[in-house]
């Protein structure tokens, strides 16, 4: 067709070539393959995956069950765009007389590909630690701060002992402790000699010895207790094995761990010592305390994190939260970052907020190198759904034409010399739609060759006769 000469006497003023090679007014000229109509299960008329056969290839393809499945998951997935049955535009063929007309028109091509398709919903999202593995410590007696051994930015492990409060109820409560002792040792030597008298003492008398024994034991229980409360651990039943001298000298270190017991100077070691201990492993992300300053219960003195387990919050539109499940992936990229984090969905909230009307959704984001900061913002994806190998085009080679989502496929023997140069209009499904990319789900297959730039010139061409008739699909022979 290279050789095509055009006169005023042989040209299709309707189809722009010459009327002679006119592929629309002469159909015998490029027959067209036997039709196989509506596909109900696709969407698109003539359609490609039921029908191989129908592509514009070489050699006839081959379509594979995961192929079939892939189209079957995304089409079930959402609803997609749909084409209208009756529209008749796929039958139409756009026509160039010759190659060089259709570069001149500035007509570019591609062949159709596999890449990976995702759907998502993106929100802003705010990372911070994970609320589960960071404590907040404090002194659980008032007083004074007699010593600090962890810093800022310091890595410790569970047990470890951050600073010695000196406060005066420690103090007290050993020495009730050891006052109860020393009661109950001779409450009880006085039974015990009281029960070898053989008799000689009224029984009133010995009842009267051994309420006061069991009393004796239920105040050096509660002394125990009240102990332990303050995260100094004494059980009643070790302290009943020990001598009071023993007893005294496990109250004046308790609590302490023997490697920083045997750090402390004895003479200035104090009874009142209580240790802020922390219950977990990680990094000292907040200090707010120095020896010699006064403190309570309710004042934070040392936060303890664990800097590479991270929680993601992001605020999901209200129309975009039904579509997000626990278990689902996500994908957040820090302001100013350059690499992703990921992370699954672990909650959903049930209520919408009720200033911003936007819905909480927090995701798990390992961070096993600890490289994120927390608190801080960025923007988070929460992966729908994900193909590997999805059928993929420009964005540009997609367009409408009024009722239908169409591609313009080139003739698969556009490059022989003689073959008229000839685009078909292709119906398909469109699926993911990225920044550059269309997933196409039914209607093309992979290696078919795409117009990517200048299609606009071919819908203007499909539709220009039908231009203020209604839509172009009523009116195609």
């Amino acid at each position: 067709m290279t050789g095509v000469k055009k006169s005023r006497e042989d040209w299709c003023a309707a189809h722009n070539v010459p009327e002679s090679v006119c592929v629309e007014c002469d159909p015998t000229l490029m027959p067209a393959p036997e039709p196989r109509g509506w596909c109900k299960i696709h969407g698109v008329p003539e359609c490609t995956l039921c029908n191989p056969e129908q592509a514009q290839l070489p050699k006839t393809p081959t379509v594979t069950s995961a192929d079939l499945d892939r189209a079957r998951r995304a089409l079930d997935f959402a609803d997609r765009p749909a084409n209208t049955v009756n529209c008749r535009t796929h039958l139409r063929r756009i026509q160039y007389a010759t190659a060089k007309d259709a570069d001149k028109a500035g007509i570019a091509v591609e062949p159709a590909w596999t890449a990976p398709a995702v759907e998502f919903v993106s929100a802003p999202g705010e990372v911070c630690y994970d609320q589960t593995r960071v404590a907040r410590l404090s002194s659980r007696s008032p007083g004074t701060v007699w010593k600090v051994f962890k810093q800022l930015g310091q890595k410790v492990k569970a047990g470890d002992v951050l600073a010695l409060i000196d406060a005066g109820e420690v103090g007290k409560l050993k020495a009730e402790v050891l006052q109860s002792f020393a009661v109950l040792q001779l409450k009880k030597q006085t039974l015990a000699d009281i029960m070898e008298s053989g008799g000689a003492v009224a029984s009133a008398r010995v009842r009267e010895v051994e309420a006061a024994v069991r009393e004796a034991e239920i105040r050096l229980a509660a002394g125990c207790q009240a102990l332990t409360n303050l995260g100094l651990p004494l059980a009643e039943a070790e302290a009943m094995t020990m001598t009071a001298g023993q007893l005294k000298d496990k109250l004046r270190l308790l609590g302490l761990p023997a490697d920083l017991a045997v750090m402390i100077d004895p003479k200035t070691l104090t009874t009142n010592l209580l240790p802020v201990v922390t219950p977990m492993g990680g990094e000292v992300v907040s200090r707010n305390v120095v020896a010699g300053e006064v403190v309570d219960a309710a004042r934070i003195l040392f936060e303890v994190a664990d800097t590479k387990s991270l929680w993601l919050t992001l605020d999901l539109k209200t129309e975009d939260a039904p579509r997000v499940k626990v278990g689902q992936p996500v994908r957040f990229l820090p302001d100013g970052g350059r690499e992703e984090l990921t992370g699954t969905v672990a909650w959903r909230s049930s209520q919408a907020d009720a200033k911003t009307r936007t819905v909480k959704v927090r995701a798990d984001l390992p961070d096993p190198e600890g490289r994120q900061l927390a608190n801080t913002f960025g923007a988070g994806r929460v992966i729908l759904r994900e193909e590997a190998k999805a059928v993929s085009v420009p964005n540009e080679a997609v367009h409408w034409d009024g009722c239908c989502n169409v591609v313009f496929v080139r003739d698969k023997d556009y490059l022989k010399a003689d073959a008229f140069k000839v685009f078909h209009v292709r119906k398909i499904r469109i699926g993911a739609r990225g920044d550059r990319n269309t997933e196409v789900i039914a209607g093309v297959l992979p290696g078919e060759v795409i117009v990517t730039r200048g299609g606009g010139l071919l819908l203007t061409e499909l539709l220009r006769a039908d231009l203020g008739e209604g839509c172009a699909c009523c009116h195609v022979k």
